[in-house]
């Protein structure tokens, strides 16, 4: 359980992350102003990039508190 708790904090602080790397490229503002439908955008890619990474910074933190225990 607590695990789970440390994957999901560290997922969620990794997205926020990929999510603000996004928003400070300026692509999130592309997707807001594109004249096309969302499925149609880049909205997928930016989705991809936010849960990856959350998945990289969750898995990260996994690895790295399996090798600071005995």
């Amino acid at each position: 359980m607590q695990r789970a708790k440390m994957f999901g904090w560290w997922f969620g602080m990794g997205s926020a992350t990929a999510l603000s790397v996004v928003m400070v490229q300026g692509g999130l503002r592309e997707l807001m102003q594109t004249t096309e439908p969302l499925w149609e955008a880049r909205l997928f890619d930016v989705l991809t990039t936010v849960v990856g990474g959350g998945l990289l910074a969750g898995c990260i933190a996994l690895i790295m508190d399996r090798i600071k225990k005995p």
